[in-house]
Order: C-alpha cells, then sequence, then structure tokens
C-alpha cells in the first residue's frame, strides 16, 4: 500500500455480509425515461458513479458497509444496466444533468461524489457544473484527466465497432476469449489485471441496444487518438474542494501517471495508490477501499461554496492560463531564434 501524502495507511475493515434486500433496484422516470438505481443507509449522502458499460453492480460488496455511515445512491446512468438505453445524449455533460436530475427526485441536495473510470470524469463536470451540490470528490481511476487510454477502447471507437462486439457475442468466441484472459494472467500483464472486468463488461451488453448505448458513450469520450474530454484546465477550480484520488498502480485502462497529473492540478487533493491493482482497485482490495472513503469523508468538511469564491477562482484561472500563453509564445520565440543561428 502507498500512501504519497505521507499519512498511515486507513485501517482495514470487515465487510458485512449483504443483507436480503439491500441491494435490489429501485427506479424513477426522469425526463420519460426509466432510471435505475441502489439505494441504501443513512447519514450524509454518497454518490456511486459506475464506468462505461457498467453498472451500479460493480459496487454490491462495499454499499452495505458503506451504508453504515451514509445515505448510498448508486445509479445505472442512461443507457448501462437496467436503466433505459434511448438514442440520447451520452456525453459527459449529460451524465452530470442526469445524476443531478436522479438525486433532485430523491430529495437530496448535496453529496459526496465518488466516480469509477467514465464516472470519475461525470463526477469532476458534476463538481464543474454544480459546485454548490458538491460536497467531496472521490476519483478512482478516473477518466478525463489525460488523452492517453488503452488502445483497446480507441479500437472500439471506430467505425465497425457494432461488427466486432457482436462477433465477440459468437458461439466459442466467449471460450477463446477467456483462454486469452488466462494466459494475460499467467504472463503477470497489466493488462491482466483487469481483463476478467472488462470481458465482463462485454458481456453485460446482450444485444443491439446495449451495444449502441455502448458506442455512443464511447465515442463522446474517446477516438482514435485516445481520451477526447480532459478537466485538467479547469482542475484549479477544485481548490477549497476536498479531493481524493484512488488508483491501481497497474490499471492498463488509464494509466497511474494520469493520477499523479491529476493531483498535482488539484490543490490539496490526497492520492491513494493501491500496488499490485488494475483499473478496479475497490474490487482488488474492497476493504482498504471502505476504510478510506470512511476516514476522508469523516475528516474533512465538505467544501463551502460562494459564488464570489467561484468567480475569485475562474479570474485567477485566467491570469495563470495567460501566463502559460505568454510563457509558450516566449519559449516559442527563443527556439525559432536558436534555430535561425
Amino acid at each position: 500500500m502507498v500512501d504519497v501524502s505521507g499519512r498511515r495507511p486507513a485501517r482495514a475493515v470487515r465487510l458485512r455480509p449483504v443483507g436480503e434486500g439491500e441491494l435490489e433496484l429501485r427506479y424513477r422516470v426522469v425526463h420519460g425515461y426509466r432510471r435505475a438505481f441502489r439505494m441504501a443507509g443513512e447519514g450524509p449522502a454518497l454518490v456511486l458513479v459506475h464506468g462505461i458499460g457498467d453498472s451500479s453492480a460493480t459496487w454490491a460488496e462495499l454499499i452495505p458497509d458503506l451504508a453504515r455511515t451514509h445515505t448510498v445512491i448508486a445509479p445505472d446512468l442512461l443507457g448501462h444496466g437496467a436503466s433505459d438505453k434511448p438514442r440520447a445524449d451520452y456525453s459527459v455533460a449529460a451524465y452530470a444533468n442526469g445524476v443531478r436530475d436522479l438525486l433532485t427526485t430523491l430529495g437530496i441536495e448535496s453529496a459526496t461524489l465518488v466516480g469509477h473510470s467514465l464516472g470519475g470524469g461525470v463526477a469532476m463536470q458534476f463538481a464543474y457544473q454544480f459546485p454548490e451540490r458538491t460536497e467531496r470528490l472521490i476519483l478512482v481511476s478516473a477518466g478525463g484527466v489525460g488523452r492517453e487510454v488503452n488502445p483497446v477502447l480507441r479500437l472500439v471507437s471506430l467505425p465497425g465497432a457494432h461488427v466486432m462486439l457482436s462477433a465477440l457475442r459468437l458461439p466459442g468466441m466467449r471460450t477463446q476469449v477467456g483462454l486469452a484472459v488466462r494466459l494475460m494472467k499467467l504472463m503477470d500483464t497489466d493488462l491482466g489485471q483487469d481483463a476478467a472486468e472488462l470481458v465482463d463488461l462485454v458481456d453485460a451488453l446482450p444485444d443491439e441496444t446495449s451495444r449502441n448505448a455502448f458506442i455512443r458513450t464511447l465515442r463522446a469520450v474517446v477516438d482514435w487518438r485516445g481520451q477526447v474530454v480532459t478537466m485538467l484546465d479547469r482542475c484549479y477550480l477544485t481548490e477549497g474542494m476536498p479531493t481524493m484520488l484512488m488508483w491501481g498502480d497497474r490499471d492498463s485502462v488509464v494509466p497511474v501517471r494520469h493520477a499523479y497529473g491529476a493531483h498535482e492540478a488539484m490543490p490539496g487533493s490526497r492520492l491513494e495508490i493501491f500496488e499490485g491493482a488494475g483499473h478496479f482497485p475497490f474490487h482488488s482490495d474492497p476493504a482498504r477501499f471502505v476504510s478510506l472513503v470512511e476516514e476522508f469523508t469523516a475528516t474533512t468538511a465538505p467544501a463551502d461554496w460562494s459564488r464570489e469564491h467561484w468567480r475569485d477562482l475562474l479570474v485567477e484561472g485566467r491570469r495563470l492560463h495567460e501566463g502559460r500563453e505568454r510563457t509558450a509564445d516566449r519559449n516559442l520565440r527563443e527556439a525559432s531564434e536558436r534555430s535561425a543561428t
């Protein structure tokens, strides 16, 4: 276990058994579409946002323990899990709006956002769009903090992805993929750490409607060159927002160097590295994950947002950006002068 902030590793907790009915799906219709979610516990609100192709089921082992101290809400994003999968807007901003609207129907005005992968991008976008409703950010192997991403996702963003995903459902393909996964694990590759979960995501796309929603979501954030959406240019706005990043040091989807870059760009953020874990550190060590979330929410005060503070951050950010542009222009001129002599 590595905690780059210098803190002692969080105390491990024993996960309790899941109670009957605790994890059953509930539904709300918002804007005419059915939204599925899981909800348990009492206390400050904690929203768990899953990644692309996944669902609220990815948090199932953690929800009962987190619900000891929080009201936990884990939605199935539109186009995922048991939620409707219309031909709709699957951008990160639209997902942030959807989370806000679901929370509003549940009577929840503010919450700590926990986002994994794409869900990390959604959580950051939520904090950017609705800072007054965001108490803290916990970003887990989050997308949206760099361009680099696994080549497989870049490939699936290309034309013909429907055919590729459909082919994985053909008889015999599941066995071949399973053999490849076991081989990658035996070779101890980084992709081998995540291969089983990534294959499960493919299994969660049983029909054309699911595959269409998956591809539309992916293409909103990834193209053949990598991640399209980045929040690094606005990370300075997290000043005063308690923020913790969690990453596996063997993440094959979003490399751990993104964690260090985001940590540097987010003033006052905390970084926790899970040694030996891949893209799903909360699956690799769920007890440590729960302990860290409980400690972080118990020892930090919710963000105290005000219009004046937000305005000041934006103005100061503009000055910093203009300063970087001037530095870049000066460096470019100096390089041109050197090359001309």
